[in-house]
């Protein structure tokens, strides 16, 4: 069957990258975590104390950047940054409040989607992020939009930062979403919105094993006829 390219869209805390990780590891097909790289550029600006609203200072900024991903030995896609893993640096709350203003600027997003576009180019990818469906590829195979209920969006994030070792009040992770999704959804440069061809998908009352069986038989029958 023909490889193709599954672009998975939506808000922050809907589960897009964990589905996106295992539905690719049943496809056999290859993971990228377009909002890493967004992280990864957020995390450079502030180590070097970039102003967002000097253009010159963010394009020398981004000729600087490179941005690739690496299998660990457990199977798992991390992200590196010139040559360094920033994987747990990157999942910060620090980052986490730093990287909608960041995506927000037109450098930056046609910096990352030139890269983007270049790691999917053959195809055989799940790429998730908040515009894969409708700038980096809009011709993808199969477009899919995650939602989720605002309250459960924040006690996953909150769950992933206890993981990670990170205790952050539930309060304080809502006003985080809610300030992102204005942000996403409201900015110039590419806002986060849903392709008119993608299929929604409400994950608050459903597994992620559920979620990832459900996409993969989208892909499946996507397969069928590509």
């Amino acid at each position: 069957m023909q490889k193709i390219i599954i672009a998975i869209d939506g808000f922050s805390a809907c589960g897009k990258s964990t589905t996106a990780k295992e539905a690719a590891k049943a496809l056999g097909y290859r993971y990228i975590d377009s909002g890493a790289m967004y992280r990864a550029v957020t995390h450079y600006f502030l180590e070097h104390h970039i102003a967002l609203t000097n253009p010159k200072e963010v394009a020398k900024a981004l000729n600087d950047i490179k941005i690739t991903f690496h299998v660990n030995a457990n199977g798992v896609s991390e992200t590196y940054l010139n040559g360094l893993n920033v994987e747990k640096k990157i999942r910060k709350m620090r980052i986490s409040e730093n990287v909608s203003p960041v995506s927000a600027i037109k450098e930056v997003r046609v910096a990352m989607v030139e890269q983007q576009r270049k790691l999917g180019k053959e195809g055989g990818i799940v790429m998730d992020g908040r515009d894969i469906g409708t700038v980096v590829f809009p011709d993808a195979d199969l477009k899919v939009f995650l939602t989720a209920d605002m309250f459960v969006r924040a006690a996953r994030r909150q769950q992933e930062l206890l993981e990670k070792g990170e205790l952050v009040e539930l309060d304080a992770i809502l006003a985080n979403l809610k300030k992102r999704d204005e942000i996403d959804s409201t900015r110039a440069e590419s806002p986060v919105r849903r392709a008119d061809e993608a299929i929604e998908i409400d994950t608050t009352n459903i597994t992620i094993e559920e979620q990832v069986d459900e996409l993969v038989r989208l892909a499946f029958s996507r397969m069928l006829v590509a």
